[in-house]
């Protein structure tokens, strides 16, 4: 069953109007009729419902909860220092899939992409909109949230937030005896939260390196071989759903 975000409460009667880019897809897209079943997530439960009136508005009614939480067991933020074209997009799809819990894209001292004001509200949007669609595709009752791109001073500040705060750090995969991811985690595995923070292709700078040391970070490598920006943080989350879950 096709999933749906909804941001409104589920009301005492069970039935509600789902409008606007929603109502267009499941009249337009899914060619809904009266009766047709679909799911409706509010305040991260998910409900199957069926369907009532379709137009430019949908008629909604709730038959029951769904059972089941696909949520990864700890809430994992993902920072990454901006990266070149699209790969941000990549992150945040496949990020989504993989259980993060938001996504911060960050502006490094060695990103060769710089985002204005009026820029980066337009690819924060896409973004969104980008984890919308991959948190329904794969059936997840929280959409990550997006963060317009910070300074590197303020991703620091937000770092107190988090149980841990890890970076990877290609010069730790040089080392032959490098720490593991895998320890790593099991360091960690007490904490509700994680901070994961990845440099753009040129990686770290040493002044964010010395303020990522400041700040409290475990530094760790992702193995021996040397990841692509838009590569590291989907292993790092598929290597955390295969030590957590």
């Amino acid at each position: 069953m096709q999933r749906y975000f909804i941001d409104q409460k589920i009301p005492d009667n069970g039935e509600l109007i789902i409008s606007g880019d929603d109502a267009r897809h499941i009249a337009k897209v899914m060619r809904g009729e009266p009766g047709d079943r679909i799911v409706v997530v509010a305040d991260g439960t998910a409900y199957e419902a069926e369907l009532g009136t379709v137009s430019q508005e949908v008629g909604v009614r709730i038959l029951k909860k769904l059972d089941g939480n696909p949520e990864l067991p700890l809430h994992v933020a993902i920072a990454c220092g901006l990266p070149k074209g699209d790969k941000l997009d990549l992150i945040a799809q496949k990020g989504t899939e993989l259980g993060m819990h938001r996504l911060i894209p960050f502006e490094a001292e060695r990103s060769v992409v710089k985002w204005d004001a009026a820029k980066a509200g337009k690819k924060a949007e896409r973004l969104r909109k980008i984890v919308k669609e991959a948190a329904e595709q794969s059936h997840r009752t929280v959409i990550p949230h997006v963060h317009t791109p910070e300074s590197f001073p303020e991703l620091l500040k937000s770092a107190s937030r988090y149980g841990a705060v890890i970076a990877a750090y290609e010069d730790e995969a040089r080392k032959t005896d490098r720490t593991r991811f895998a320890d790593t985690l099991k360091s960690v595995y007490d904490k509700g939260s994680i901070l994961l923070v990845f440099g753009p292709e040129g990686g770290f700078s040493q002044a964010e390196i010395t303020g990522l040391e400041r700040a409290g970070a475990l530094f760790t490598s992702l193995g021996p071989r040397i990841l692509r920006a838009e590569t590291a943080p989907l292993y790092a989350l598929a290597a955390i759903s295969y030590e957590y879950e």
